[in-house]
């Protein structure tokens, strides 16, 4: 799957840093995946008019989520690829989050937002603005997939390309916030989202810090 020449193609497009990316799918083989970027930066929008000065105010940049039409056969063979992108771009980790099927018995609405948010879909505006431009044709039909089957989402913030290069202490790292392929590390099994009754959160460490905190 052709994940970091997607996030690189983005960023030559955006020419922001990004602050962390997201990648969900549900657990169906060779169903869409949504890869999101979420960027920092801000974009001036004017309020008013006046005389003598322009009023302004400034919102964030809104996140870019992409649907990725690729094949995949397993959820270890996906996790697998987005270990190799966190790896290669820097990231200090990559955690795994096993959400449950929001249609149930005492589910959280918070819980539906959440998985429409993964898909490119989120019902929250920001100043009237939505969160995320969105390129994501199948998203309803992953949403509803999700609300019965649950999710799989995949959270990590990358240091080459991102607003973390100044301030990591990884020695892990080359000079460019980047690792050398190819990642020391195997998916680890997933449990099925419809028998636990709690959402599941899985961490890999990639990092080392140079120093130890006091």
């Amino acid at each position: 799957m052709q994940l970091l020449d997607r996030i690189e193609t983005q960023l030559i497009a955006n020419r922001l840093p990004l602050v962390g990316i997201t990648v969900a799918a549900v657990p169906y083989a060779n169903t869409p995946v949504v890869l999101t970027l979420h960027w920092h930066g801000f974009v001036e929008m004017r309020l008013a008019e006046v005389t003598d000065a322009n009023v302004v105010a400034y919102q964030a940049v809104p996140s870019s989520a992409l649907q990725v039409n690729e094949r995949w056969d397993r959820i270890d063979e996906l996790e697998n690829a987005v270990l190799d992108v966190a790896w290669e771009l820097g990231s200090w980790d990559l955690a795994r989050t096993e959400a449950l099927p929001f249609v149930r018995p005492g589910a959280e609405q918070r819980e539906s937002v959440e998985c429409m948010g993964a898909f490119g879909s989120s019902p929250i505006a920001l100043d009237g603005q939505p969160p995320v431009v969105a390129e994501v044709p199948d998203a309803g039909d992953l949403i509803e997939a999700a609300s019965r089957a649950g999710y799989l989402s995949w959270l990590f913030r990358p240091v080459r390309g991102g607003v973390w290069a100044d301030v990591t202490e990884d020695v892990t790292l080359e000079d460019g916030g980047y690792r050398n392929p190819p990642c020391p590390y195997l998916a680890s099994p997933t449990r099925s989202t419809r028998a636990p009754r709690r959402p599941r959160r899985v961490v890999y460490q990639f990092g080392r810090a140079t120093r130890l905190a006091r």
